[in-house]
């Protein structure tokens, strides 16, 4: 039965007591606020009206308590059960991933990715789905019905993906399977023997999963369905940096130097002992295997082409990753011509800052003086460290200025790893496994100084730190009252969007004083503009990777290595390269339609929170979340 209007407060008997409980702590916290002025000065009927709005919940609150529990909260129930069992399911199925969530039960394992294991699991996620449609979604409350379209989104794109068989290409340009096991290290608890006991296990289990990652990529070789070989060249590094004689010279090792001091001596000595035969019997001899297979049969066999659309079924998959991606139903055509939009505004706003600066010369003149000129590059490492922790530092500074809620969680600045860095991006963000003792950490490339410009080092650190991924993410982890899945699913548009939104940001936070630091944050979005054109025209229409690296040349202060391996990461991962641009124009358009909106009553905190506090969602959810933030906040 429907409750019964409560006077004063219209409107209120269509919450349910779980939207209801969220509305009257709201308005205990207004009126609360009110008390406090009342201080200062008479403001009795507003403290009046306030009591009126929240004794009217109150009383509604106790009629819906009266009233049992309502068909809505029935229906999410086997929504409820679906959700964990599916949680579950991945759990068990994928123990890195588990381990990530601060769920130890698996930590002695890793996943089995055998074709068989892909079939078995696609095959699972059809199952689920079709059981998910089976709720009727219409009876479901508001929040409910989020979730669950957004568990039908990740359903439907996990069988996508296997029907692809996107499983068949485990490496990239920049990473891959043996690069993220070489982070096991520091992504797994090591505070006692049994944890230790696991990590050693988990070694001696590496050489089954490098064979079952070979046969994967093999599969792959028949088929026509691998990376490009011209973006092979030099990838080998990120195999043989892992392949020790001596034991002690392997990260695999780092555990086994320094101890927790809770553990006996004669236990310290026994796990090194394991540990030393694990990394020299296992893990060693495993990467030697997947180095032979990668240099004798993989690379000289991998295709020659490098569009998506070279690939069996490729224009087809193509157009699934841009949504995949984007979320949002966007053809390569349409994110074609806004790249060329955007880069035609850009490139006007540079022009700018080179006239402002009193340069004499083209535009791509102006590239080459800050491409080689030192002045805009660190000496060392220690000094690009410096200038990133500076920089981060600052921003820390800057924060609540600009948002309600921050994560506990803190972050801190390395540099990329030796194994990775000379194929690796100018930097990253790298989050911290859920229950570990690690901060997050952004991760600046220090290798080849002469390309990691101080000019776009702002750029690069709001992006990735804050008030970019490392807020963003660790908000993320922290949210209660979520479904798990949604505190661990990442959309790249959501995330990519915020990080680039989040260079802007700077602006407003009194960041790129300096104009050629200015010039820096135009080339990186520049650079994610040119991204629409370039992984278009790549995978799409044909494009040559020289000719997208002669027009991310023409078009940014890149330098011209670091154009070299975005290029090559584009072409390793197609579609990735537009999540950056196009989620953050959706950021961007609907935070002027919240001040156009509100006028006076928008207020750039909450209008973040509102962005942050729901986890990463499409972008169809965000725009459907802002909206009703704007009703709201009228």
């Amino acid at each position: 039965m429907s409750p019964p209007e409560v006077a004063g407060s219209p409107g209120l008997r269509s919450f349910s007591r779980i939207e209801l409980g969220f509305w009257l702590r709201r308005h205990l916290l207004v009126l609360l606020e009110k008390v406090k002025k009342s201080r200062q000065g008479p403001v009795a009927g507003d403290i009046t009206a306030a009591m009126t709005r929240f004794q009217s919940g109150v009383a509604l609150l106790m009629i819906l308590t009266a009233c049992g529990t309502p068909a809505s909260e029935d229906a999410s129930r086997p929504l409820d059960e679906l959700f964990e069992e599916a949680w579950e399911f991945r759990l068990s199925e994928n123990p890195l991933f588990a381990t990530s969530t601060g769920d130890r039960r698996y930590n002695d394992r890793l996943p089995s990715v055998t074709v068989e294991d892909e079939a078995r699991r696609a095959e699972y996620w059809r199952e689920m789905l079709k059981r998910l449609q089976s709720i009727d979604r219409s009876r479901l409350e508001r929040q409910d019905q989020v979730n669950y379209d957004i568990f039908k989104l990740l359903l439907e794109d996990r069988i996508a993906g296997f029907e692809f068989q996107s499983h068949l290409i485990p490496i990239l340009a920049d990473s891959g399977f043996h690069i993220g096991f070489a982070r096991l290290p520091k992504r797994v608890p090591l505070s006692s023997v049994e944890d230790y006991e696991n990590y050693i296990a988990r070694l001696r289990a590496f050489p089954l999963y490098v064979d079952q990652h070979i046969e994967l990529m093999r599969r792959g070789l028949e088929i026509g369905f691998t990376q490009p070989q011209v973006i092979l060249q030099g990838y080998e590094t990120s195999i043989l940096a892992h392949i020790a004689d001596d034991a002690s010279q392997s990260v695999f090792y780092e555990p086994f130097e320094k101890f927790p001091a809770t553990l006996a001596e004669s236990e310290r000595q026994r796990l090194a002992s394991l540990g030393e035969a694990a990394v020299l019997e296992a893990v060693s001899p495993a990467y030697r295997k997947f180095l032979d297979f990668f240099v004798g049969e993989y690379r000289p066999a991998a295709r020659t082409t490098i569009g998506a659309s070279d690939w069996p079924d490729g224009r087809r998959y193509y157009t699934h990753l841009i949504e995949h991606f984007t979320t949002l139903p966007l053809s390569a055509d349409e994110i074609h011509q806004t790249g060329l939009q955007e880069v035609a505004r850009i490139r006007s706003e540079m022009q700018e800052i080179i006239a402002q600066v009193g340069f004499q010369g083209s535009f791509d003149e102006f590239l080459n003086f800050l491409r080689t000129d030192p002045r805009f590059y660190a000496k060392t490492p220690d000094e690009l460290l410096r200038n990133a922790r500076d920089i981060s530092k600052r921003m820390d500074a800057k924060l609540p200025a600009f948002f309600k809620t921050l994560p506990r969680l803190p972050y801190g600045v390395e540099p990329v790893p030796d194994s990775i860095a000379p194929k690796y991006t100018a930097g990253r963000y790298v989050g911290a496994p859920i229950g570990s003792t690690q901060p997050g950490f952004y991760w600046v490339n220090t290798y080849a100084l002469e390309s990691r410009p101080l000019y776009a080092l702002e750029a690069l650190t709001l992006h990735e730190a804050v008030p970019g991924h490392h807020l963003q993410n660790a908000l993320r982890q922290e949210l209660e009252g979520l479904p798990h899945f949604r505190r661990f699913t990442g959309f790249s548009a959501f995330g990519e969007g915020w990080g680039l939104y989040s260079e802007r940001l700077g602006l407003e936070a009194g960041f790129y004083t300096d104009p050629y630091s200015n010039f820096g944050r135009l080339t990186y979005e520049m650079w994610r503009a040119c991204r629409l054109v370039v992984d278009t025209g790549l995978h799409a229409m044909g494009w040559t990777r020289q000719q997208a690296m002669d027009y991310l040349a023409s078009n940014t202060a890149l330098s011209l290595h670091e154009i070299r391996t975005e290029t090559d990461r584009y072409i390793s991962w197609p579609g990735q390269a537009l999540a950056y641009k196009i989620g953050e124009l959706k950021i961007r358009e609907l935070r002027r339609k919240a001040e156009s909106e509100l006028g006076a009553k928008f207020d750039i905190r909450a209008f973040h929170d509102a962005v942050l506090l729901n986890g990463s969602i499409p972008l169809t959810v965000l725009e459907s979340q802002i909206k009703a933030f704007i009703q709201e906040r009228r």
